[in-house]
């Protein structure tokens, strides 16, 4: 009877579906786990981000897999980074003591580790800790065994179900309980636990066990010195150098590609149907990390996603794809997981995306950002990855007169859009750029006329006169959050008028309590049923736009507002629910925080007196 009151107490603890802002990430930079604020792993995929996962509670229940490692009893709970790093340090205070929990995914092992340590620091605290594991996708109940001891290995569990295997490794010996490995343990002030879990091909030998105080050690060293070569000085250091740890998370180091989240089918609706899978490369997603991490002096970080865009893409320019998998894999088929329930009940659950096929004209203009600012910035050209962009660059001289999806990957027909044009203007005129700066060869002549044909073309059709307003598309009225790029791509100065019309009129129509939507669902351009919430990267462009176009106080107020929703260790979702005052969308999102980067950039920039961020 007392043990059912326990359950029941500690169930009432746990919310049933836990807030987004609940959870923070740890990662190894080529997979990443969210850990939520009551002890519970509920969300890794191995050994890649774009991999099955094993603990699939984020999008279900209990029962398709969690790691919890908890106080029993209620606890006051306070949780930090140590340092500048992706170490998670996560404090229980109960009414009888404290502990500390240290969450870890280690680097640079070139093996797929999780380290959970215990430290009771105060009094005595009983414990709990469940392992539920269920592979692909919470469908797949793994046989566990236990693993024979050798010499004084500590206690071992082997989980194992076709490719994959996972073997746990602690002091202690958890029961098994239909499917369910649990202990409940007393800690008195100084007992330290020590839990690792290692994936591996279950067809390879049991790998050896982690040496904890090293990895942990070697963990911090690397990501401290890491951290240390930002050169951003100026507001908001904090936060953005605590994004670009996010944006290093989501890099994987040893292939190169950049995951836009780790996570699929957060819901940008909740109870929606706006869910989608976002564990793989978008090129434009990609080229943004880079220029933030370009601004903020991280210039090696060029070389490898450049190897690795040349790799994606090598083959027939037509052929190029918007997104890729981490490898630079092109299949990525979307399909529905009707297993489970959804996060809050939004369903389908989405793996894969459908997007893949989409023509989004704006990407290559990313791209070519990004890669001149990197030859700005003193890295030069192999042969070959001038080659390749010169090929791209001809191939959409052939091509830049078709409509498109668009950035937001609109799923209703194609259009003409104005952000679209502004990129594919922003691809010429950076390849000239590399021409007549850098000495690169081309047909500079025509890529010349072209992006002056280009740019002719946008102002006479994508600017309306009697809105004095950029347009989202050629045959609308509508504005576009995007609209905002404008200035920031260098298209037209931020404080010309037609650019200014364009702020007010953005605040005018997509202004949702002080933080910006993408644009009016209810316009009906995107084809798909529900609404959504503000995207926090377009508040963000709006802070750098307010920079150039010298509203600085302005900027300064909404940066502030923005930081703020940042939850308690500095991570951001996609978008915000403003009402309700929670995250929505897939978390951690790479594009809040590049966005977020770029935007304190852009204010130190204008309080320096400087117009752009050349």
């Amino acid at each position: 009877m007392l043990e059912d009151i326990h359950d029941e107490m500690r169930r009432a603890a746990e919310p049933e579906t836990t807030p987004i802002e609940e959870y923070a990430v740890i990662g190894d930079t080529e997979t990443a786990a969210l850990v939520s604020r009551f002890g519970s792993i509920d969300w890794l995929c191995l050994p890649r981000f774009d991999s099955a996962s094993c603990f699939t509670n984020l999008l279900g229940r209990p029962e398709h897999g969690r790691w919890l490692l908890r106080p029993f009893a209620e606890a006051q709970t306070t949780r930090r980074y140590v340092g500048n790093t992706s170490i998670l340090e996560t404090t229980h205070r109960t009414a009888t003591g404290v502990v500390k929990v240290t969450d870890l995914m280690p680097l640079g092992m070139e093996r797929a580790d999780l380290v959970r340590i215990v430290d009771c620091v105060e009094g005595e605290v009983e414990m709990q800790h469940e392992w539920i594991v269920r592979f692909n996708y919470g469908r797949t109940r793994p046989w566990v065994t236990h693993l024979e001891r050798v010499d004084d290995e500590p206690e071992a569990l082997t989980a194992i179900a076709g490719p994959d295997m996972l073997v746990l490794r602690s002091s202690r010996s958890p029961h098994a309980e239909d499917g369910t490995h649990r202990d409940r343990w007393t800690m008195k002030a100084g007992d330290r636990e020590e839990f690792t879990m290692n994936w591996f091909a279950s067809w390879k030998p049991v790998p050896p066990p982690t040496e904890v105080e090293r990895r942990v050690a070697k963990t911090f060293e690397t990501s401290q010195a890491w951290a240390a070569q930002c050169t951003y000085r100026g507001p908001y250091e904090d936060a953005v150098v605590r994004s670009l740890l996010v944006l290093r998370l989501l890099t994987d180091t040893r292939r190169g590609g950049i995951v836009a989240a780790p996570t699929t089918s957060l819901p940008e609706d909740f109870g929606g149907v706006r869910n989608w899978d976002y564990r793989y490369c978008w090129l434009r997603d990609a080229a943004l990390t880079l220029e933030a991490l370009l601004g903020a002096g991280f210039v090696e970080a060029t070389d490898l996603w450049r190897d690795w865009l040349i790799r994606a893409i090598a083959g027939d320019p037509e052929d190029m794809q918007i997104m890729y998998a981490v490898d630079g894999g092109r299949d990525l088929p979307e399909r529905e997981l009707d297993h489970l329930p959804g996060y809050a009940g939004s369903k389908p659950v989405r793996i894969g995306n459908g997007a893949v096929d989409q023509r989004q004209t704006d990407v290559l203009g990313e791209v070519m950002i990004a890669l001149q600012d990197a030859r700005s910035m003193g890295l030069s050209d192999s042969d070959r990855g001038w080659a390749i962009q010169r090929a791209m660059v001809e191939d959409l001289a052939e091509h830049w007169t078709e409509p498109d999806n668009g950035l937001w990957e609109i799923r209703g027909p194609l259009r003409h859009f104005t952000h679209s044009r502004v990129m594919v203007w922003a691809a010429f005129d950076r390849a000239v750029r590399a021409v007549e700066e850098h000495g690169a060869e081309g047909p500079v002549e025509r890529w010349r006329e072209i992006r002056d044909q280009v740019r002719a073309e946008i102002l006479e059709k994508g600017f309306n006169q009697e809105i004095n307003s950029f347009v989202q598309h050629y045959d609308t009225t509508e504005v576009d959050a995007s609209l905002l790029l404008i200035p920031l791509v260098e298209f037209l100065p931020g404080d010309d008028p037609r650019v200014l019309g364009t702020i007010e009129r953005i605040e005018h129509d997509l202004m949702r309590d002080g933080l910006l939507l993408r644009y009016r669902t209810e316009a009906g351009v995107d084809g798909l049923p529900g609404d959504e919430h503000p995207f926090l990267a377009c508040s963000f462009w709006l802070v750098s736009a307010y920079a150039r176009a010298g509203r600085v106080d302005d900027g300064h107020r909404l940066m502030e507002r923005l930081v703020a929703l940042c939850n308690d260790v500095g991570l951001l979702a996609e978008e915000y629910d403003v009402e309700n005052n929670r995250m929505v969308g897939n978390f951690p999102q790479a594009f809040s925080h590049l966005t977020l980067v770029g935007a304190a950039v852009e204010l130190a920039a204008a309080v320096a007196g400087r117009p752009g961020t050349d």
